[in-house]
């Protein structure tokens, strides 16, 4: 049955837009000094059955298992999430490895880098150098390369979106790039120009140096289309109860790196767990979701929100209010 044909079904006679949205007061009124706008109820679809975790995907990556996997080996890449929107992977560089330097076409990068020190370069910024817990943003259609440096190899996850593959400016690889599965490699005159950096987006955030230690706000790093990498830091909390769902998303699957500190959730189909720092998990479509900064009460946490939208819809249960 359609969504249309329910909501006729449902309220026979009345308007379509009576069956599919109703207004209801907030609980609790509004907080002091502010006003609420009416909390809007709709039917929303929510896919059933909820979407199943395909390899690559787990509802939860502990680094520590994907360190295990490649134990022994200098230079890996470890898929993590494989979704319709966005592509993560792991990667670890040995001292004195470089990467090509590529472009993407029509979408941003993100790496958050964990360990060593990679040494990043982006066409028209001063090359630096990140360490454990730096945000880095690579715009569309602009060249870079990343080189790890010191004595430890460099680890970092990279996100993509779904299916990019990169371009090699000719400059840097003259030879012909080894072609992919269902693409070849050729030269073309590459128009539209590069993507740019703007007030809202910085080449790179040192988290650990900028918001844990010198107090800046946490907050959205990349807020653009087909990218939202969104810092969440609060103190631990109390477990919520059980019954408290949180919230689910249409179309979309959401993940999230832990950069600080505990996060307990609770994931539709799958046990209550703890993730910690370097950890990688993924709520797939439809499946109720629910973080929280876990103990001790108190101390720091930090999830850094991965998805394509970054005015994603949230549906909660009409009980909640709105909140998770």
């Amino acid at each position: 049955m359609t969504l249309l044909k329910a909501a006729l079904g449902l309220c026979a006679g009345a308007s379509i837009a009576t069956a599919l949205i109703a207004q209801a007061p907030p609980p609790g009124g509004p907080p002091p000094g502010a006003s609420r706008p009416p909390l809007e109820i709709g039917w929303a679809p929510k896919r059933t059955p909820y979407r199943a975790y395909e390899s690559p995907n787990r509802a939860w990556w502990k680094l520590a298992d994907v360190l295990a996997l490649h134990k022994g080996e200098k230079n890996w890449v470890q898929p993590i999430v494989r979704n319709d929107d966005l592509a993560a992977d792991w990667h670890q560089l040995a001292p004195g490895g470089r990467m090509p330097e590529v472009q993407y076409p029509d979408n941003r990068t993100a790496m958050i880098v964990w360990g060593g020190q990679l040494r990043v370069q982006i066409k028209g910024q001063e090359p630096f150098v990140a360490t454990k817990g730096f945000e880095i943003n690579v715009p569309f259609r602009l060249p870079f390369t990343v080189e790890a440096i010191g004595t430890e190899p460099a680890l970092w996850l990279e996100v993509h979106a779904a299916g990019d593959l990169p371009i090699y400016p000719v400059t840097s690889q003259p030879n012909k790039p080894k072609d992919v599965k269902g693409y070849t490699y050729m030269q073309a005159v590459l128009s539209g120009g590069p993507g740019v950096y703007d007030g809202a987006h910085k080449p790179y955030l040192d988290y650990y140096k900028d918001v844990i230690g010198g107090g800046a706000r946490a907050g959205a790093f990349i807020a653009s289309d087909h990218m939202f990498v969104n810092n969440i830091r609060g103190r631990g909390t109390p477990t919520p109860p059980a019954s408290v769902l949180g919230h689910y998303h249409f179309g979309y699957d959401e993940f999230w790196f832990v950069m600080e500190g505990n996060i307990d959730y609770q994931i539709e189909g799958v046990p209550f767990f703890t993730a910690s720092p370097g950890d990688v998990v993924t709520a797939a479509e439809g499946r109720w979701h629910r973080a929280s900064f876990g103990g001790p009460v108190g101390q720091m946490g930090t999830r850094v929100a991965i998805n394509p939208y970054p005015r994603g819809l949230h549906n909660y249960t009409v009980e909640s209010g709105g909140r998770q």
